[in-house]
């Protein structure tokens, strides 16, 4: 929110500078985003008058203007501005003058003495835009013809002054208006709040507009009055428009302005409807489903009974609290208006115009709170600017009570409120504090029981229990005056268990390995959920931050191509990320989880790109390939527990070139290189090599046990079989370890790994060499080798009818 130092000071005007203003609203709770000048940075620009126009030699769209800018003599100054007139007062930039640069970070703009179609040009007539005033380039900024000629710009129109840019919390709806802001500032420094006064308008006509209010739930007061008469192409007073420009909104036109004005000001939003379009009389209602309606933005929106409403005759006409709609909006053909002043309950208010995918001030405003006891008040402020305005006659005023809220006390204990503040601050400085900020408190009990009974005003939606008139002592007593102590508590440090390491761990592992971590949003495409994990039916979000978000992710693939994808973009030949982060699944029957039946496992998600080692003379360059990534799945799997690697079919992943992850028998996740249809979709000129994996696997770790060094050294057997192509190698070692206690002539046998592999050509079968490797605790002999290797022959040969190579 914009708020201008002087429309500020108008109601608040204390002794400190704004700098120090600003430095206590943002102590206060109203943080001061950006304290900045009215206008940019800009010299040598004045007030001139045109005295002659004249048409351009040899251009038709070109004016040779004389221009009395309070120099000694007349200037001759070229435009090409379609309303340059002969009279009228608008900004000149002298030669040398120095103008804002035309795009954000460029450079200012000089002027300097100018030939244009063979006619010298000594200077430039400036439009509000050419000054960084607005973004308006119609034509040149036309001046009040009272104003000095021959004035620094800059001073006639104190462009100078400080805009206050003010971020607001949602607790501080009642602080979304000058007045607001004013009002809280008073309570901060003590200074005296100049109130608005609002006179009775008296009633020239006895014309008042049906309104019937159906929905209490919806609306709790609705104040309305007729005005007809009307002058709608009045322009809107320099004084107006000046301060909604610096409060950051467009100039429309007068009826439009004044609305927008009297929100800033005093926070409450009305909305002008041009009577001649009402069809009867006005209803206030709950939305029906298959009713729509054209707002002002242009949008055409459906309603249903969730959404509140203004009717007239067979349609409706505005969004209850938002926005207005376009059948009944003013124009500057307007002679006849309504002027309607509602209080709308929050709830009814509060994401509304999410559902359509816009924001309006209004909108925002009302689902945090308006004041419901100063309808009439401001509907006499905002008809008298129209009166004075655009002329006109207004009608009585029809007020209608249905229900408002109820503001029920709140009590705080006094010895509560320093507990939790942490410092003393004093029933008397209590209630100071409390009468500045405006909150009617009545002072009961003593001692330990001493406490103050408030009873919030109409504006303050937000006090509602202790703990909120707590903050209100805090910080209009100041932050700054709370000392600063460290916490002091009895703290007892919790021994981490040997057996299981940290996620920071598992990301520091991958990190040895050169990976990079990236952090993604949880929420994920449809499309890559139906993809990447096979996921047609994903956990959809009910208001999501983008239509391409709209979903719960079930697996980290879909973030990590994405981020792959972003850096090819710029170039990157090579890559190595990683992810550490919760996925989402459904489990229908888990009423024990939260939220209810979904399941939030935390993954750790790999993505392997490009060359495996950065381009370099000791290596030809290759692309990774799936036993890279293989091994550092590994060396992160290390210490978990038996590893296994077994064929699987993912949807994400290369028919074969993809394997499931067992950690001691149990599934923790895939390998593998993606799938051509995906790399080839996503438009990734290398397929990359991904994994995922159960985060809870990774971090258990087996202890290690200690064992006694052998006495004796291992008898190395080979052995090579040829066994069919399809006999996975995982399956025959399984089979030879299992040899070790189910036969005794293996009871020797330590370990087998398998060290070479290769197809046979022209038939279906391939070549297995094991390396056996045999000990006990006295030296073997060769017969004892022989039977073991033996033992282990039989058993290939009956499980799988593997052979001996010759």
């Amino acid at each position: 929110m914009q708020v201008p130092e002087s429309w500020l000071r108008s109601f608040c005007n204390p002794k400190p500078g704004i700098e120090e203003l600003a430095e206590s609203l943002t102590m206060a709770g109203l943080e001061v985003e950006e304290l900045r000048a009215a206008a940019p940075d800009f010299r040598g620009v004045v007030v001139a008058r045109v005295l002659e126009v004249t048409p351009h030699p040899d251009a038709d769209r070109l004016r040779v203007c004389r221009v009395d800018a309070g120099g000694p003599a007349p200037l001759q100054i070229v435009c090409g501005a379609p309303n340059v007139a002969a009279g009228m007062t608008v900004p000149c930039a002298t030669i040398g003058a120095e103008l804002p640069p035309a795009e954000p970070g460029g450079k200012a703009f000089r002027i300097g003495a100018a030939r244009m179609r063979g006619v010298d040009s000594q200077g430039m007539l400036c439009s509000a835009r050419e000054l960084g005033l607005s973004v308006d380039h119609s034509g040149l900024l036309a001046l009040d013809g009272q104003l000095p000629v021959g004035q620094d710009l800059r001073e006639a129109l104190r462009l100078d002054e400080r805009i206050l840019e003010i971020k607001l919390t949602p607790n501080l709806g009642h602080c979304m208006s000058v007045y607001g802001v004013a009002r809280e500032l008073a309570a901060i420094t003590g200074a005296e709040l100049q109130r608005p006064r609002f006179e009775p308008v008296a009633p020239q006509l006895q014309e008042t507009l049906p309104v019937r209010v159906l929905a209490e739930d919806l609306c709790g007061r609705f104040s309305g009055r007729v005005i007809r008469g009307v002058d709608a192409r009045a322009p809107t007073p320099a004084w107006l428009r000046q301060r909604l420009e610096r409060a950051g909104q467009r100039s429309i036109s007068a009826l439009v302005d004044i609305s927008n004005y009297v929100m800033l000001e005093l926070g409450r939003p009305t909305h002008v409807f041009d009577l001649d379009r009402i069809e009867g009389g006005l209803e206030v209602r709950w939305g029906r489903a298959g009713e729509s309606l054209e707002l002002l933005n242009g949008q055409t929106i459906e309603v249903d009974e969730r959404v509140g409403v203004i009717a007239a005759g067979k349609g409706i006409e505005s969004l209850a609290g938002i926005m207005g709609g376009e059948a009944t909006a003013v124009s500057l053909d307007t002679r006849n208006v309504y002027v309607e002043a509602a209080f709308w309950w929050p709830q009814a208010i509060r994401g509304r115009a999410r559902r359509y995918n816009f924001s309006t001030d209004a909108g925002a405003r009302f689902e945090r709170g308006v004041d419901p006891a100063t309808t009439v008040e401001h509907l006499e402020y905002i008809t008298r600017l129209i009166l004075d305005v655009c002329g006109g006659q207004a009608g009585p005023v029809d007020d209608q009570r249905l229900r408002l809220p109820e503001r029920k006390p709140v009590a705080m204990r006094v010895a509560r409120c320093e507990r939790i503040i942490g410092t003393p601050v004093g029933a008397e400085s209590m209630a100071r504090i409390f009468e500045r900020l405006g909150l009617p408190a009545v002072r009961e009990g003593q001692g330990a029981d001493e406490r103050f009974v408030v009873t919030p005003p109409s504006h303050r939606f937000d006090l509602e229990i202790e703990e909120d008139l707590v903050e209100e002592i805090a910080r209009i007593h100041g932050y700054a005056n709370i000392p600063v102590r460290p916490p002091l508590a009895r703290l007892s440090m919790l021994a981490e268990p040997e057996g299981r390491r940290s996620q920071h761990a598992l990301r520091l592992a991958l990190v040895e390995r050169g990976y990079q971590e990236t952090i993604q949003f949880s929420f994920a495409e449809p499309e890559w959920e139906a993809d990447l994990a096979g996921n047609t039916q994903p956990i959809a979000l009910r208001n999501p931050i983008s239509a391409q978000a709209g979903v719960m992710r079930s697996s980290l693939l879909g973030g990590l191509l994405q981020t792959l994808r972003a850096n090819l973009n710029q170039r990157a030949r090579r890559a190595r990320m990683f992810e550490v982060g919760r996925v989402f699944l459904r489990a229908p029957g888990r009423e024990d989880l939260q939220p209810a039946g979904v399941e939030q496992p935390v993954r750790v998600g790999g993505l392997a790109y490009g060359p495996v080692m950065p381009t370099g003379w000791a290596a030809p360059e290759r692309p990774v390939d799936f036993y890279d990534v293989k091994a550092d799945v590994q060396q992160l799997c290390a210490g978990c527990g038996e590893l296994r690697f077994e064929p699987v079919q993912h949807p994400a992943l290369h028919p074969g070139r993809a394997a499931a992850v067992l950690i001691g028998g149990r599934h923790a996740g895939v390998v593998g290189e993606l799938h051509p249809r995906w790399a080839q979709k996503y438009a990734l000129p290398l397929a990359p090599i991904v994994f995922e994996l159960d985060a809870a696997l990774l971090q258990q770790q087996l202890l290690p046990q200690p064992h006694a060094l052998p006495r004796t050294p291992a008898v190395l057997r080979d052995l090579a079989f040829v066994l069919e192509a399809a006999v996975p190698a995982a399956g025959v070692l399984d089979r030879v370890r299992e040899l070790r206690g189910g036969d005794a002539r293996c009871a020797i046998l330590a370990d087998a790994v398998i060290f070479d592999v290769f197809p046979l050509p022209g038939t279906s079968t391939r070549s297995l060499a094991l390396r056996l490797s045999l000990q006990a605790e006295e030296t073997l002999t060769d017969a004892q080798a022989d039977a073991a290797c033996a033992a282990v022959v039989e058993a290939l040969h009956g499980a799988f009818g593997a052979r001996l190579r010759a």
